[in-house]
């Protein structure tokens, strides 16, 4: 082989090792952006996927796209979110379990209102719920961890559904959008 005039051995392989070392620390730096960039793509992290584990930290995250342009969209609808306690007729079975309010979704329209509570409880409120509650005029069904107990007087629907640490409970006057307390149920639930 024959070499070309004027290249230096030495000097290429000083060169090269310098560059190795630039694109290796060009590498380390960008590494927080791309863990961010996949973030923001869906990809995750480990946090993430812990903050998601908790379930929903508003209102709109209870709602499919559907059951939220029903809401949205009748007439006189208006949402309101607090941490208010629970609205129950079963005021002494809350006081006793005592969830931990996350946050409270009021509903308010032309035709009724929906008062939906999210929040953390004991993980067997499942089990003390199918125990006391059917003695209030509840009747409840367990779904593994899951328990649903619902209540109807006239224009009042009332679920209470509890099990394994979560909470959600809706009053429901004149208002009752087609599978309501299922679909907000499952938006809870689903992070298990």
């Amino acid at each position: 082989m024959s070499r070309i005039g004027g290249r230096n051995v030495v000097f290429a392989w000083v060169v090269g090792v310098v560059c190795i070392a630039v694109v290796g620390a060009l590498a380390v730096l960008t590494l927080p952006l791309v863990t961010t960039g996949m973030g923001l793509l869906g990809g995750g992290s480990s946090t993430q996927a812990a903050e998601e584990a908790d379930g929903p930290d508003q209102c709109r995250d209870l709602y499919p796209e559907a059951l939220w342009a029903a809401l949205q969209y009748t007439p006189g609808a208006e949402l309101t979110a607090s941490t208010d306690a629970p609205a129950t007729t079963a005021g002494a079975f809350v006081d006793a379990l005592a969830p931990t309010v996350r946050f409270t979704c009021t509903w308010t329209a032309e035709i009724g209102s929906i008062a939906t509570t999210v929040g953390e409880v004991g993980t067997d409120a499942g089990s003390i719920a199918a125990t006391a509650l059917p003695g209030q005029g509840f009747s409840c069904s367990d779904d593994g961890e899951r328990v649903l107990c619902t209540r109807a007087d006239g224009d009042l629907v009332e679920t209470i559904e509890a099990g394994g640490g979560h909470w959600v409970s809706t009053f429901q006057t004149a208002w009752h959008p087609e599978g309501y307390a299922r679909r907000v149920g499952d938006a809870v639930f689903a992070a298990e």
